[in-house]
């Protein structure tokens, strides 16, 4: 009983032993999601009710959020490696929030996809400058419990913000804009305040430089080892966006489940991230780095079968729970290799283009998905178990390269 309780509190012991800067890295993610969290389940609602906006182009709204995002991290996304870790974040978190702030105030279709162009891009170096800032401090053997950490606190996020965003909605649509915003003002003020720069000063003269080395597709370009894991993770995440963005369809059309019972099916995912991300990492921090990929893989085709099979309420159960814990799996070790992988002067280089990975799935992994849907019912999980094993194979053997290199 012992055991299990100190597996279960590990996350907690280690937020509170983490270097101050850590701690406040990790806390930046649990607000970016958060604040995600507090305002995508009501956009479409605010996007259709109070401005109007067709339906047809409510999505191409969004995918400007996801587009200013994939644009800017290839050119801007290492930029903390030129001027620190601290004023990145500052600027990063202050634009995320403003940004959110002005869509509370804006009317139409343009100058709300001009917003959402905007926020994407600060957001842009959101992520990576945190995950930096995680690598900067934290030893390199206890990087991946720090990155599950990581997780754990997105996971947290993403749980809280819908719960504020429906207590704000109740009031007004147009709230939730003021309570994303408000996460990330927040943050700004902790990053002022609290977070002392972080980028190593050895690496300062190196990065001055290299002015190459911070452009994110050259060091993709330059590196085969780092995109001989970024080109698998990439469709491993765009395949299972095809879960989250088509179960919501092929559920309703089935009957299996209405709205609020959708949300609560992918809050469940959620929860299952908070309670089991770090005891997971603790359990397999002794296997192989192929072996976790291949069992990712393996678990994440399973969720596909189970879609193919029926929409019935346990398949889908079924396979949300597989497609998280193919995530918990997997998603640590990968940023940790990566982490491994930069050179002293480009670790903000190297996470932004770990992120990119995350920015395709957002822009092109749903649109892949609904248009397979509305082939075949299907195709979007017949094509996804067979496209998640053969990428999970090539990431698990860029993996075990890496652990050879590392012990030879």
């Amino acid at each position: 009983m012992k055991r299990i309780l100190a597996i279960f509190t590990a996350g907690i012991v280690t937020f509170a032993q983490a270097p101050r800067a850590a701690r406040i890295g990790i806390l930046l993610f649990f607000a970016a999601a958060a604040a995600d969290g507090t305002l995508m389940p009501f956009f479409a609602l605010w996007a259709h009710r109070d401005a109007g906006i067709p339906i047809a182009f409510i999505g191409l709204l969004l995918g400007c959020y996801a587009g200013g995002e994939l644009l800017a991290t290839p050119f801007l996304g290492g930029i903390a490696d030129r001027i620190g870790r601290r004023p990145v974040l500052l600027v990063s978190t202050s634009g995320v929030g403003l940004g959110f702030l002005c869509l509370y105030f804006v009317h139409g279709a343009v100058a709300a996809a001009a917003a959402l162009l905007a926020i994407g891009v600060f957001e842009s170096v959101l992520h990576p400058t945190a995950g930096t800032v995680i690598a900067d401090v934290v030893p390199a053997e206890t990087r991946r419990a720090h990155f599950a950490l990581r997780r754990v606190m997105s996971n947290a996020g993403g749980m809280a913000g819908p719960a504020l965003g429906a207590l704000l909605a109740l009031h007004s649509l147009r709230l939730v804009f003021i309570g994303a915003a408000a996460m990330l003002l927040i943050a700004a003020a902790v990053v002022a305040v609290s977070l002392h720069e972080t980028r190593p000063k050895s690496a300062i003269g190196e990065a001055d430089d290299d002015d190459e080395s911070l452009l994110v597709l050259g060091a993709v370009f330059r590196d085969s080892r780092l995109a001989g894991v970024l080109l698998p993770v990439a469709v491993l995440e765009i395949a299972l966006s095809w879960i989250q963005a088509v179960t919501p369809l092929y559920a309703d059309a089935a009957g299996t489940l209405t709205a609020s019972g959708i949300g609560l099916l992918f809050a469940y995912a959620g929860a299952l991230g908070v309670v089991l991300q770090f005891p997971l990492t603790q359990a397999t921090s002794r296997m192989s780095g192929f072996a976790i990929v291949l069992y990712s893989g393996v678990m994440q085709a399973a969720a596909f079968a189970f879609l193919f099979a029926s929409p019935v309420l346990a398949s889908l159960v079924a396979a949300i729970t597989l497609l998280a814990l193919s995530q918990m799996f997997y998603g640590p070790l990968v940023q940790t290799v990566v982490s491994e992988f930069a050179p002293r002067n480009a670790q903000a280089t190297y996470q932004a283009a770990f992120s990119v990975a995350s920015d395709l799935r957002d822009a092109a992994g749903p649109a892949i998905g609904t248009w397979l849907f509305a082939i075949g019912a299907g195709l979007p999980w017949a094509s996804g178990g067979v496209i998640s094993f053969a990428a999970a194979l090539g990431l698990a053997v860029a993996a075990r390269r890496h652990e050879k290199q590392g012990s030879g």
